[in-house]
């Protein structure tokens, strides 16, 4: 893979050490990203083994395929078990069970790429000026720019407020639809130096998070429907290991593990909620008490990985019942 298009998979030792990868094994990557936890994975199953490679971000899939096939069969990258499927991973559950493939391994890591966040292009960060896009799937309708110029002032405040958890959302979306009155809002500095107007200015300890980052996040999480499609992701493996228990075929293996990374407690509270139930009724072992973190050295390496929080969990046969 090209110095270009470097990432670094966040606790990628992690992951490894706790899915336990074997020989032979199918692993499904509902965020494949440029394919750094998979092509991990990848040598751990070998050439007998499968990958399945899901991601809404067609030309970062081409990548990942690529290097994972490379990682998984050297001699030969043609002859590797890898599926690529674009899109949100909410149909991802179906698709497997269409092509009649189970997981003996799953991850979902809800960050995104270097080339994503880093591309100006995609509005995903304030450090440049670009679109105000923000879109994961480039062909779906609605971007950033739409939500911050046409939304009413109290939906755009209460998203920003419950998505973003900005304290100051109210100040903010008034702001907003005040200077989109003399003219649409359409770059990422135009609107990260509005809501640095907006936000009162506070002494904090150096390494304090941008004025804009909560609103950024905000509408990025409503772009792309971000807690909606983890919802659905954890209802499918709720389903999948009833499936598993009930004896019938599905997209999970019994013993299948179940791999989440989350960066912020909006996403890290419904998997929390949602493997905690399913271990109550004796669906799902708990492999993560509490979830796993970044060791300083990674921290240092890499800053993003700084808020990962990895959960995990394994499914359960009818005999535990």
């Amino acid at each position: 893979m090209s110095e270009q298009y470097s990432h670094i998979a966040v606790l990628a030792d992690q992951v490894v050490d706790l899915l336990q990868p074997q020989q032979g094994q199918v692993f499904v990557d509902c965020t494949a990203g440029l394919g750094g936890h998979a092509c991990l994975i990848a040598k751990a199953v070998g050439p007998t083994g499968t990958i399945v490679l899901n991601d809404m971000d067609s030309g970062n899939l081409a990548r990942a395929e690529q290097a994972v096939r490379e990682a998984m069969a050297p001699d030969d990258p043609g002859s590797a078990n890898v599926v690529a499927i674009q899109g949100n991973f909410v149909q991802l559950p179906k698709e497997l069970a269409k092509l009649g493939i189970a997981a003996d391994m799953v991850l979902a890591d809800l960050g995104f790429a270097s080339t994503q966040v880093d591309d100006p292009q995609r509005g995903l960060s304030f450090r440049h000026s670009g679109p105000l896009d923000m879109r994961m799937d480039q062909s779906t309708p609605i971007d950033a720019a739409e939500l911050v110029n046409t939304l009413p002032e109290r939906e755009l405040g209460d998203m920003i407020k419950h998505f973003g958890e900005e304290r100051h959302a109210r100040r903010i979306a008034s702001m907003i639809v005040e200077a989109r009155g003399l003219s649409p809002i359409e770059t990422t500095d135009q609107l990260a130096d509005l809501i640095r107007s907006a936000i009162p200015p506070k002494r904090g300890p150096r390494g304090s998070i941008h004025p804009a980052t909560r609103t950024f996040q905000a509408l990025r999480i409503a772009v792309n429907d971000e807690l909606g499609s983890l919802e659905s992701l954890l209802r499918s493996v709720k389903f999948g290991v009833k499936k598993v228990q009930a004896g019938d075929s599905g997209w999970l293996n019994e013993g299948a593990r179940i791999a989440i990374i989350a960066f912020h407690s909006l996403e890290d509270r419904p998997v929390k909620q949602s493997f905690a139930r399913m271990n109550e009724d004796g669906l799902v072992e708990l492999i993560t008490r509490k979830p796993a973190g970044a060791s300083e050295q990674e921290i240092g390496m890499n800053p993003r990985s700084r808020s990962a929080k990895l959960r995990v969990c394994r499914v359960l046969g009818s005999a535990a019942q």
